[in-house]
């Protein structure tokens, strides 16, 4: 392990802030402030350290940052294999595009919605998901993306749950308490939890913060192993983006190449001066 270049890894984290694709509200997607990324990439890196890491969902591009650090030379641990499994195309784009640019080829995404029954792929070491909160859902939302990350690796394995975390409000203690039942029922245990470690651009709930709920399996947890399905219950599809916003979508799909590092068209014009007569 080395000592982290703190300059260096902000400044990485920013062209990894620039490449990601601009969040939708709709979909409860709201991304992490950009300290909190450097943080909880080398914690991520160092968790998943030569490991087969799978991305459950990736809108904060964590994933990218923990390669990218990597590559930098900001950090020298890392896992050996990223994949993000993501149903919005402009973030699978996004990584894939970044990880041709700078080389990063232990970096891959994959276009997936976890309604799905997931991918039959060779199994992966851990898992990471930061997803729906669950505030309107008892935590179904968290669940889904929790399965998702069992089923990838083989329900063997260990995963981190990004999940939020306020002594002051119910929901989250009721949600918490939901999703470890959850994974306990499947084998899993928490083997350690990082309280309010993540602040977000939340308009509405600026102070909310999230933490990292760690998760591993029981020995010999492979024989739980079930058949991946898909996700049809309606108790647990309602709300499952928040308030009365049930899953209707499968992909967001993107229309244009977008160059995240600038301004789109839409967003500006242009007014001229005037041009000189000449005589």
């Amino acid at each position: 392990m080395i000592e982290v270049d703190m300059r260096t890894a902000v400044n990485a984290v920013s062209d990894v802030v620039e490449n990601r694709p601009r969040p939708l509200r709709e979909f409860d997607q709201i991304h992490m402030k950009t300290g909190d990324m450097v943080m909880q990439s080398e914690a991520i890196a160092s968790w998943a350290a030569d490991k087969r890491l799978a991305f459950i969902g990736d809108g904060d591009a964590i994933s990218v940052a923990v390669a990218y650090l990597r590559k930098r030379d900001v950090l020298n641990f890392g896992p050996s294999r990223i994949t993000v499994f993501d149903f919005d195309e402009r973030t699978v784009q996004a990584v894939r595009r970044f990880a041709d640019k700078e080389r990063l080829e232990y970096l891959d995404a994959e276009l997936y919605n976890v309604l799905d029954p997931f991918p039959d792929r060779a199994k992966f070491d851990c898992f990471y998901t930061n997803p729906p909160w669950g505030a309107s859902n008892e935590g179904a939302s968290v669940n889904a993306f929790v399965q998702r990350g069992i089923e990838a690796v083989g329900y063997e394995g260990e995963g981190c749950i990004v999940i939020a975390d306020d002594d002051e409000l119910p929901w989250p203690k009721q949600v918490l308490a939901k999703v470890q039942a959850y994974a306990s029922e499947r084998g899993f245990y928490v083997s350690r939890m990082n309280r309010k470690l993540h602040a977000y651009h939340l308009d509405d709930a600026p102070d909310l913060k999230s933490c990292n709920l760690f998760m591993s399996s029981l020995p010999e947890n492979a024989n739980r192993r079930a058949p991946s399905v898909s996700l049809t219950d309606p108790a647990s599809l309602r709300n499952f983006y928040g308030g009365s916003k049930e899953p209707k979508v499968r992909y967001v799909h993107e229309l244009k190449k977008p160059d995240y590092g600038k301004a789109p068209e839409g967003e500006y014009r242009l007014e001229f001066l005037p041009e000189e007569s000449g005589e």
